[in-house]
């Protein structure tokens, strides 16, 4: 929250999805031939102090940067009757292709929280072009049920309703462009699970929320992913859950490296003297160039 990056002014690009709605693209380009894609956190976008963060530390390491905003991150709201998930690895794929067609053969992929949860899904749930040489993720609530249990808890209540009343921003929004979209009631959502459960879940292809975790949690597909990848999440992590330390299943892994160092919090990892790098960057550096 109190983190500043000065110096990163993204050139911003607009796609066009197969379902004719968009996707707010934010650049730092430099001629290079290596590019990294950053995918951001609930309810985050490519201002965040993390992505910027990231996005610096790479560019100053010689890549192209391309930093993504969700649907309806962009400070617009999108057009389709849907917004964006954990499990949206449709709109990722549509990312990915678009800066192939750039020309782009290197590419490596970053995500933070729910988009590195969608990144390993992307990984693992079909053979990803060749151009993806490596992946870093970090914070990643690898079983979105238990976790969303895990931010529900009073000690999260902060934090909690934070995202729930700034989701429940963006549906009363969309109402307003969307009849079908019932509101009537959203003020007796009380948790992420309820929100869920009645917005998440049937607009984009689910049963409830139960069924939508179940689908979209990345814990399902690490076991397929044959790119390189870094999955990185601090013990002391209030989001996540038991079930997102998966140490021995993944010990053996050939492709997939899991990281727990005891401090870095939720999508936090500062540290200081390092002329602004932040452990984060430093180790996604390090992993990707070696990788």
């Amino acid at each position: 929250m109190l983190r500043k990056v000065n110096g990163v002014v993204y050139e911003r690009e607009r796609i066009r999805t197969p379902d004719d709605d968009f996707l707010d693209l934010d650049w730092l380009k430099q001629g290079a031939t290596r590019l990294v894609i950053i995918s951001h956190g609930l309810e985050g976008n490519t201002s965040r102090a993390y992505v910027k963060g990231m996005a610096q530390a790479f560019f100053q390491q010689n890549f192209d940067v391309l930093t993504w905003n969700f649907r309806g991150c962009s400070g617009e709201v999108n057009k389709q009757l849907r917004f964006y998930h954990s499990g949206a690895t449709d709109d990722f794929d549509c990312v990915v292709h678009h800066a192939i067609q750039k020309g782009y053969k290197e590419i490596r992929v970053i995500g933070f929280s729910l988009g590195g949860n969608m990144t390993l899904k992307y990984l693992g749930e079909k053979n990803p072009p060749a151009e993806i040489r490596a992946a870093a993720v970090f914070s990643v609530p690898m079983d979105l049920h238990s976790s969303c249990l895990r931010i529900s808890k009073p000690s999260n209540w902060i934090y909690s309703n934070r995202f729930l009343n700034s989701l429940k921003t963006k549906v009363i929004t969309k109402s307003s462009l969307w009849k079908e979209l019932d509101v009537a009631e959203i003020h007796k959502i009380k948790t992420l699970i309820d929100f869920d459960d009645r917005y998440t879940a049937p607009l984009h292809g689910f049963q409830n929320a139960i069924d939508y975790y179940q689908r979209c949690s990345s814990l399902h597909f690490v076991e397929s992913i044959k790119t390189p990848t870094l999955i990185v999440n601090a013990q002391n992590d209030p989001f996540l859950s038991d079930e997102c330390y998966p140490r021995r299943r993944l010990k053996a892994h050939g492709f997939v490296r899991f990281e727990d160092p005891g401090f870095g919090g939720h999508v936090g990892f500062a540290q200081f003297s390092k002329n602004g790098l932040y452990w984060s960057e430093e180790r996604a550096l390090l992993f990707m160039t070696t990788n």
